[in-house]
């Protein structure tokens, strides 16, 4: 018998599955099959629909589609699977027996600012996200007999092997479990979907986590994320506490592996606050052990007291804050130019209660922690998704109700974007810092985009990427925009360099540019100074490029 697991990709509040990243679904699903003794087979909706091979599952016996957004963004790797596409996937395979798995079952969104549509099909069953063990059920015709843990304890390591399969592999970032649900003993966010998918707050057994690294670093992979975490800081807790024994054993048992990218993801800063000494052994044990570029990402969604009360989001701006102050005192030493732990924050328009007021506190909060020089890797602004089962859906009596302070929304985030993102990310990433193992992207016009592997790594836009520097290269930052910057690939030399090399960095017009081009080969940096005129701007093409050649 064989199986198809059609990846159509996954955004959760607390997993992501959009390549570079891979969720933990298709390696559960996979690792199911495999122990049922059923050949199994794997695909991206981009491969499906760039190959097209829409009618494909129909030489299959299962297919499993993976699929759903409950929070929005924007993806460069890959286009999550429409729900015209689902359909077309299941009504034109009638004969495989057919299960969706995902956020897809709460309801079908692409973008922020709506209402989840309901994605009801009569022919295919849908499986819950917490709850593998009735794959297992339908594919064996019996039960398994152990906890939800324990089955995935079984077949993750099996599945680790459908990585090989994926069209981007090795240059992949697996997703690995910690917890399932939301720590909270106060009941939960207003619009958060977590809960709803995962259940209650569950830590998994360390000893299962590891045979699954060891399973995945046996394949190939070495990038692995905390990811499926909604709060990294509660894993292993006790009696409500956290336990920054079992959180040193974690990192120092999956270290052992030698990945080269280990990165984590969301916490809480309400949390970390209440806990703030235990927290802060358990951010030097992460600075011990991770890899630079790495984030932690704050769901803060709104400064606003009231807002933030009526959407029962836990914790205070000064909490924050302080959260804030907490990473950076722990994690902003650099390597290669690069900090080694960030915070990011996450703000959402859309919630119940918010006003004009909302956005000008929103602006005053971010405003203040750039004043105060604290470092953030990003600041995510996005528009709220609405599932009916959430509670948000109830206050809005079912509709998206935010339509009037849409206006307010975008400036504030423009604002955002122009006053304090630039300048944030010229002391981030600053001229010079190198980017290590940037894996090329996309090409649109005379820039070639690319991406570390990482936590909410930053986009770069390389000129004259060549196809002989090869798909992977690492890359010196030479300028700066709010959400990204530009970088020239490490080794180039000036007497060298292309036009557009050479223009992109930071201080160089054209005529400079020109200049430069005219005046080679240099010598020496003092026939450059004589050139550039401009003491920082020497300084920044002495930290991009060499004089060799």
């Amino acid at each position: 018998m064989k199986a198809l697991i059609v990846d159509g990709y996954v955004d959760e509040p607390a997993l992501l599955g959009v390549p570079p990243y891979v969720s933990t679904y298709p390696r559960y699903i996979a690792g199911a099959f495999l122990h049922a003794g059923i050949e199994v087979e794997y695909l991206t909706i981009d491969q499906i629909r760039e190959e097209s091979r829409w009618l494909e599952p129909s030489e299959y016996d299962y297919m499993v589609i993976i699929a759903g957004l409950s929070v929005s963004g924007h993806y460069m790797g890959g286009t999550p699977i429409t729900l015209t596409e689902l359909k077309k996937l299941v009504q034109t395979n009638p004969y495989p027996r057919k299960f969706l798995i995902g956020p897809i079952g709460l309801g079908y969104s692409l973008k922020g600012g709506t209402t989840a549509l309901s994605t009801q099909l009569e022919e295919i069953e849908f499986l819950p996200s917490n709850n593998l063990r009735l794959l297992w059920e339908r594919i064996n015709g019996r039960t398994f007999e152990g906890g939800e843990y324990e089955f995935i304890d079984l077949v993750a390591p099996a599945g680790a092997e459908i990585l090989k399969k994926h069209p981007r592999f090795p240059n992949v970032i697996c997703e690995l479990e910690l917890s399932r649900g939301c720590e909270r003993r106060d009941g939960f966010c207003s619009f958060c979907t977590e809960p709803l998918i995962w259940g209650r707050f569950t830590s998994r057994p360390l000893e299962g986590l590891i045979r699954e690294v060891k399973a995945l670093s046996n394949v190939g992979v070495k990038a692995f994320r905390f990811g499926r975490s909604a709060n990294i800081f509660a894993y292993g807790e006790k009696n409500g506490k956290p336990d920054p024994l079992i959180f040193e054993e974690l990192f120092s048992e999956v270290s052992r592996f030698q990945p080269e990218v280990l990165h984590c993801d969301n916490a809480n800063p309400a949390y970390m606050y209440k806990h703030r000494k235990a927290v802060e052994k358990m951010l030097e044990t992460i600075v011990r052990y991770n890899t630079p570029g790495d984030v932690l990402s704050f769901g803060v969604e709104s400064f606003d007291p009231e807002v933030r009360r009526l959407n029962n989001i836990q914790g205070d701006p000064e909490e924050i804050l302080e959260a804030v102050r907490m990473v950076n005192a722990a994690g902003a030493s650099r390597v290669y130019g690069i900090p080694r732990l960030l915070p990011g924050i996450n703000i959402l328009g859309g919630l119940y209660g918010e006003s004009e007021k909302t956005y000008d506190i929103n602006y005053r909060w971010l405003k203040r922690i750039s004043d105060e020089g604290l470092l953030l890797r990003r600041i995510n602004i996005r528009q709220v998704m609405i599932f009916s089962s959430t509670t948000l859906y109830r206050l809005n009596a079912g509709k998206y109700r935010s339509r009037k302070y849409l206006s307010a929304f975008k400036r504030f985030k423009e604002r955002v974007r122009s006053e304090i993102d630039l300048p944030m990310m010229k002391k981030v990433f600053p001229t010079g810092a190198v980017l290590r193992s940037v894996h090329r992207e996309k090409k649109q016009g005379d820039i070639t985009y690319g991406r570390q592997l990482g936590s909410y790594p930053v986009l770069v836009g390389v000129p004259e990427w060549k196809e002989e520097d090869g798909n992977i290269v690492d890359v010196i930052i030479a300028n700066h925009g709010p959400r990204s910057v530009t970088g020239i690939v490490k080794g180039r030399s000036l007497n060298r360099a292309g036009y557009k090399e050479i223009i992109a960095v930071e201080g160089i017009g054209k005529k400079r540019a020109e200049k430069l081009i005219i005046s080679r080969p240099f010598r020496n940096w003092e026939e450059v100074e004589r050139i550039v005129e401009d003491t920082e701007t020497l300084e920044n093409l002495r930290k991009i490029f060499s004089l060799e050649g």
